[in-house]
């Protein structure tokens, strides 16, 4: 068993920024990746950001791509979404999550997730 809390979300301006954080914790999860979804009312949860174990790799939905940078620290058990640029559309639930393995992009891929922070863009 595997628990994810993220933090960091909150209110910003349309072109701030914010530092999402999520931290694994419990039993000791395969080293493939992790990533962040998000999700607005009335919609299905979108992919937004996912790294590899090691961090060398990533990968960004379209619309967030050179806006927001995902890493992870040194133990490899957090994970971070940097968010520069934001904007109104950016406002959605988000949400950590871990793959047990190679397959990553769909919701499905991913065995482990965190209850959600809110982030919220104002224009």
């Amino acid at each position: 068993q595997v628990q994810l809390v993220e933090s960091g979300g909150g209110l910003v301006q349309a072109g701030g920024s914010l530092r999402l954080s999520c931290v694994a914790s419990g039993r000791t999860i395969s080293a493939f990746g992790m990533a962040w979804f998000r999700q607005v009312p009335g919609k299905e949860r979108e992919f937004v950001a996912d790294i590899n174990y090691s961090g060398m790799n990533t990968t960004y939905q379209d619309s967030v791509k050179g806006r927001f940078t995902i890493s992870r620290g040194n133990d490899k058990k957090v994970v971070y979404l940097e968010m520069n640029s934001l904007k109104a559309e950016d406002t959605a639930v988000y949400y950590c999550a871990a793959r047990a393995g190679p397959l990553r992009g769909s919701a499905y891929f991913y065995a482990y997730w965190g209850q959600g922070t809110q982030v919220t863009v104002s224009s």
